[in-house]
């Protein structure tokens, strides 16, 4: 039977499997929210995405592991998925944790969280640092409306496609990015989104580096020409609303053509041309492809 959401198990944590997301720090030790090193020595398992890394933090919070120690990473995710999901099942608390900031915020743990969901097992976390919400926070971009959009693709092409169909989004958006793939995704963005968009980079948050450079794109990828270290958060400001697109067969058909210009497919350009006119995607799609019955 499915609980209310946020309500605990009869009985979680007294002979009834929790699992516990524990955020970890982004940057400095002392950043780690009081309840991870309580977390950390009741654990009966804890599942971590580099074990030297979690080695590390322990040391740093002087706090001694409780229970046993697992590896829980992109490569075995899948795999250790049930394993962990027996031990909740079997009573016990697991605890998981990644590199930095919230487990399952493009970090293993979306397998476990929706496995142990679905067995109805008790999830909760333990909240702490987020390289979203700080980089969102400090770039002086606009915060009432946001979307997090994780990595971009690597490849040109695909980053491409997937830009295309962000260059309308009025929502602020964060993305992570690789220090070498820096210069490339801010060209890209330029490309997709204008010169003139307003972005901020955000680099080595919370460390003794720390860096926010904020300008329009053209400027950031010229700064981003002479490289880029360290962990990196991009924050670009949304599209300026556009007016509504007029409902017309014709209308329809030249403001499609016009997002294909501008990079689109034809399924991402009729999607996008369906929401601005306020009309079913298929009537976008008859539009285009049935011209002769205007």
């Amino acid at each position: 039977m499915n609980r209310p959401a946020g309500e605990p198990r009869a009985g979680a944590g007294e002979g009834e499997g929790v699992l516990v997301l524990a955020a970890t720090p982004i940057g400095r030790p002392e950043d780690a929210p009081p309840r991870l090193s309580t977390e950390l020595a009741r654990a009966d398992v804890v599942a971590a995405e580099d074990t030297r890394r979690l080695k590390r933090l322990t040391t740093d919070l002087d706090v001694q592991i409780g229970g046993r120690v697992v590896s829980y990473f992109e490569g075995n995710e899948s795999a250790r998925t049930p394993v962990l999901l027996d031990a909740l099942l079997a009573g016990e608390r697991v605890l998981l944790v990644t590199d930095a900031g919230m487990p399952s915020v493009s970090d293993p743990g979306y397998r476990l969280v929706a496995a142990a969901v679905e067995a109805d097992v008790h999830v909760t976390a333990v909240p702490g640092p987020s390289a979203v919400l700080t980089a969102l926070a400090v770039s002086g971009l606009p915060v009432d409306r946001f979307c997090f959009e994780g990595f971009l693709p690597r490849k040109a092409g695909e980053r491409a496609r997937r830009l295309a169909g962000l260059a309308a989004e009025e929502r602020t958006m964060v993305f992570f990015e690789a220090p070498h793939r820096t210069e490339a995704a801010l060209a890209a963005l330029a490309e997709a989104f204008g010169d003139d968009r307003a972005a901020a980079v955000c680099r080595e948050l919370t460390k003794t580096h720390e860096e926010v450079r904020r300008g329009p794109l053209a400027e950031l990828v010229t700064w981003a020409a002479d490289g880029v270290r360290g962990e990196v958060t991009l924050v670009v400001s949304g599209a300026v609303p556009t007016a509504a697109v007029g409902d017309t067969p014709a209308e329809l058909r030249a403001a499609v053509a016009d997002h294909e210009a501008a990079g689109s497919t034809r399924k991402e350009a009729i999607l996008e041309v369906a929401r601005l006119a306020g009309v079913p995607k298929r009537v976008v799609y008859d539009a285009v492809h049935k011209p002769q019955e205007d």
